[in-house]
């Protein structure tokens, strides 16, 4: 799998409001994504959004990578 998420991710204004999609398709990532932590299996997810197995793990790495990235400072209680 090309783990390199832009080739297969698109963030365009015009489309879904600038959410991530899969390229050349309108479904976002987080749909995606969403679907998975919810019990459902790669195949199924691919099957029900008309994309393929590829684009739903590189979503999945699309969001470890946001979350990755992400920095957090704990406040003092």
């Amino acid at each position: 799998m090309d783990a390199h998420w832009s080739l297969h991710i698109v963030i365009d204004p015009k489309v879904q409001g600038g959410a991530p999609v899969i390229r050349g398709t309108r479904v976002p990532v987080a749909v995606l994504v969403e679907a998975l932590a919810a019990g459902d299996g790669v195949p199924e997810v691919a099957r029900a959004y008309r994309v393929t197995d590829e684009q739903v793990r590189v979503a999945l790495a699309y969001a470890a990578e946001l979350v990755r990235s992400e920095r957090t400072l704990a406040l003092p209680r």
